[in-house]
């Protein structure tokens, strides 16, 4: 493989519902989401959105994800990795991670992030 490159998009603001108590599915609090994507380089020469990540696509996954309320951040960031592998089969490796801001445990600036890495086997 020579070039590799990398779609990414970064700080993704939600307001959803996800959470283990049931007062988080209630009140929903504020989430930033981030994807990492590579794939080989070496069409990029012709210039054609299909031969990149459409990154308004990844948007797409990631608010779709956001919307359907679940009880833990991995389940989330594995149903939008998911999504993107179905949607990108040529992708080499995909990063998702998820962020809730202010978290239920009482830490004054705590932030909770789950994080899920796929990695294409050769």
């Amino acid at each position: 493989m020579g070039k590799i490159v990398q779609v990414n998009l970064e700080d993704l603001r939600f307001y959803s519902y996800h959470g283990f108590y049931p007062e988080e599915q209630i009140l929903g609090n504020e989430y930033f989401v981030n994807i990492k994507t590579s794939f080989d380089g070496s069409k990029l020469k012709d210039d054609e959105l299909e031969n990149t990540v459409n990154y308004e696509q990844l948007y797409s996954i990631a608010t779709i994800a956001m919307k359907n309320p679940r009880k833990l951040l991995e389940t989330v960031a594995d149903e939008i990795l998911e999504n993107i592998k179905l949607k990108f089969q040529y992708l080499t490796s995909i990063e998702v991670s998820i962020c809730k801001v202010n978290p239920p445990f009482g830490g004054d600036k705590a932030h909770a992030r789950a994080v899920i890495i796929w990695n294409k086997k050769d």
